[in-house]
C-alpha cells in the first residue's frame, strides 16, 4: 500500500512540473482586433504614428507592445477615452479568447 502511495505522489510531482506557471496569450502573435462600434467615426494613432481615421464598423489590430490612442477629432488632439486603454485592457475584456473586442459609445470596451 505504501508503494502505491509513493508512486502516486511521484506521479503528481512529475505532472505538476510540466504545467506552465503562466497561461499563454493566444492573441500575442497576431494581435487583438478592435472594432469601432461607437456611433461615429473616430481617429487613432498607433505607437506615435500618424493620425488615422477609424471609421464606424472598421477595425484595427493591437499587439502587446503597441501604444494606441483614440481620438474624437481628425487632428488627434481630443482624446475619446479618458485614460487610453492599453493592450492588457483590451485583452482583459476578451472573455471568449477569440482575440476580438469592440469599442462602444463612451469608450466602453466589450467582448465581440
Amino acid at each position: 500500500m505504501n508503494l502505491i502511495r509513493i508512486i502516486f505522489v511521484v506521479g503528481l510531482l512529475t505532472l505538476s512540473g510540466s504545467v506552465p506557471a503562466v497561461a499563454e496569450d493566444p492573441c500575442e502573435n497576431e494581435g487583438l482586433v478592435v472594432k469601432n462600434l461607437s456611433f461615429t467615426n473616430l481617429w487613432y494613432t498607433k505607437s506615435d504614428g500618424s493620425c488615422t481615421i477609424w471609421q464606424r464598423d472598421h477595425i484595427f489590430t493591437i499587439k502587446p507592445n503597441d501604444k494606441v490612442q483614440i481620438f474624437s477629432d481628425l487632428i488627434c488632439k481630443t482624446s475619446y477615452c479618458g485614460s487610453q486603454p492599453a493592450y492588457d485592457d483590451y485583452r482583459s475584456m476578451d472573455a471568449d479568447g477569440d482575440c476580438r473586442v469592440r469599442i462602444l459609445p463612451g469608450c466602453t470596451i466589450s467582448d465581440m
